[in-house]
């Protein structure tokens, strides 16, 4: 029997097809175009961006939308330098993304001779990052490598991964065997600790339940168990839209007293799939938040269970089988009566707290969701995403989404909403972005023409970096820097065929929306902050 050889660069096209990989981001170079031979006749399609950041950017958009991994395709030097940025947002947002990359030859590696897109350690310098990085010296390692790389994607929390694979290696011949997809297994805790937390769920009279983004999975046994023990459910921003239109949601930051005087009053609280990180418990560093009576938390990576806040128990396993768990101790439990009323009053204070300003940048996010129910929202780090994030009433989990919290970075929301839109090309991409933010990734309008994605570029114009201009106004510091000059967003729409309008007034936005979701391909609408009429109090 003759066994069929492939080149590594095939090979890699059909493991990815074999662990479900449908789409790759990617700008294609003479370091890895050995690695492009084969795909063209697979099954998997390529997205090219302008930049490589826009490639893992794309793979972060697609991976939070389609729940998969998203896999961006880099050249070395430049290219993975490019993508680090996006690597590092999906690492602290825990978004599963594989980046592969090209090395230079392997007899050069850490030798320094000067050559085209060297770096003195490629892969020492991933490995501060990814949760995994490998090089791959010997061709034949290459489905042990893959299946490795898929299963810390799946298996724990998720992240970046990294493959880096040499130039003179991508071209050599290995046996063809038939490829398998990655087996995952994740955490699942002991019957003992589910039950003593089933205990302290029953003994509570005030419960509260946070959720996290890794608690998305668990969306039907969270709303289980909070209608089971009567608790309100604050979603982080990661998690807004879970249990939406539920009486016992609370779509607010933990970081708004409303929200931290119901923790606060609660005598439990069951935190499931939340780093607790700063930008979305501390927001505004004022060290407010309470200190948390009988926390119990949830965690599939033992270290975060281990940075704190301390818990009266910790729980390391997926969300989902953990409150499955729970809700099997619990089969007559009835309900705390007040829940409901918890969660309405703690829905009420947090509006109240808010600005007029703010309010009114709600209302343009509530007026998108009105008129396009279906949509998703695909934010950048820009004021009417912030007011969002404080307050956002999603009509389904998925469906709001950001950089502004973690990482943080600018210039995320036009390359994500086209990996957004390509993973669900029957959903409106609503890519809500600010003026200075969309010019750090503009030209990526361009690849949305390209996928035909069903993106409409949502232009909030305040005419530089507003945010930090009135935090340093507010800091006693004269203002520099802000101010930088934008383009004629309509030309440059224009320029790439696409139809764009700037509106007068903000109640003008609803047939704007619609005409736009209309289409098949991209629009641009602009509000402008202070020439839009009703875009702020």
């Amino acid at each position: 029997m003759t066994v069929e050889s492939k080149t590594v660069g095939e090979t890699l096209v059909d493991l990815l097809e074999a662990n479900g990989v449908e789409v790759v981001f990617g700008i294609p170079g003479v370091h890895t175009v050995e690695l492009y031979r084969g795909l063209a006749a697979s099954k998997i399609r390529h997205v090219t961006p302008r930049h490589e950041q826009g490639a893992g950017f794309m793979a972060d958009g697609y991976a939070r939308v389609s729940g998969k991994p998203g896999v961006a395709l880099v050249i070395t030097g430049p290219g993975l330098t490019n993508t680090i940025t996006a690597m590092a947002q999906a690492r602290q947002d825990s978004i599963p993304m594989l980046v592969i990359s090209g090395v230079n030859r392997r007899d050069s590696l850490g030798h320094g001779r000067g050559l085209l897109h060297e770096l003195p350690d490629q892969n020492g310098m991933m490995k501060t990052l990814a949760l995994y990085s490998h090089t791959l010296l010997n061709p034949a390692d290459l489905p042990l490598v893959v299946d490795r790389a898929f299963a810390v994607l799946l298996s724990g929390r998720p992240g970046p991964v990294h493959i880096e694979i040499p130039t003179d290696v991508m071209a050599l011949k290995i046996e063809g065997r038939p490829a398998k997809p990655a087996a995952a297994t994740r955490p699942r805790s002991d019957s003992e600790t589910l039950q003593r937390a089933a205990i302290l769920c029953a003994e509570a009279a005030r419960p509260v339940i946070l959720c996290g983004g890794g608690a998305l999975t668990a969306e039907a046994e969270v709303r289980e168990l909070a209608e089971r023990i009567g608790a309100p459910v604050v979603t982080t921003v990661n998690a807004r839209g879970m249990l939406a239109g539920h009486p016992l949601r609370v779509p607010a930051s933990p970081s708004l007293k409303a929200v931290r005087a119901l923790l606060r009053e609660a005598d439990l609280v069951l935190a499931l799939g939340t780093e607790m990180g700063q930008t979305d418990y501390d927001l505004y560093a004022d060290g407010g938040f309470p200190l948390l009576k009988n926390l119990i938390r949830t965690d599939i990576d033992a270290a975060q269970l281990a940075r704190g806040p301390q818990a009266a128990l910790s729980i390391l396993s997926g969300a989902k089988a953990a409150t499955a768990g729970i809700l099997g101790f619990l089969p007559d439990h009835a309900a705390a009566k007040d829940g409901v009323l918890r969660a309405e009053a703690a829905r009420k204070a947090a509006l109240k707290e808010l600005t007029p300003k703010m309010l009114a940048e709600i209302g343009v996010v509530e007026t998108i969701y009105r008129t396009l129910p279906d949509c998703t929202i695909v934010g950048d780090s820009t004021q009417a995403v912030y007011a969002g994030n404080l307050y956002c009433d999603a009509p389904r989990q998925r469906a709001w989404f950001n950089s502004a919290t973690g990482y943080g970075s600018l210039g995320y929301a036009p390359p994500a909403a086209v990996g957004a839109a390509v993973a669900d090309r029957g959903r409106p991409v609503i890519c809500l972005v600010g003026d200075g933010g969309f010019q750090f990734s503009l030209a990526e309008i361009g690849s949305a023409v390209d996928a035909n994605a069903r993106v409409v570029f949502l232009v909030w114009n305040n005419d530089g970096y507003r945010e930090i201009e009135s935090y340093m106004v507010e800091s006693g510091i004269t203002p520099e820097g802000v101010k930088p000059s934008a383009p004629d967003f309509l030309l440059t729409a224009k320029a790439y065929g696409l139809p764009a309008e700037r509106l007068a007034t903000v109640k003008d936005l609803p047939r704007a929306l619609a005409a736009a979701a209309s289409r098949p391909g991209p629009s641009l609408i602009e509000i402008h902050q202070e020439r839009t009429a009703g875009a702020t109090a």
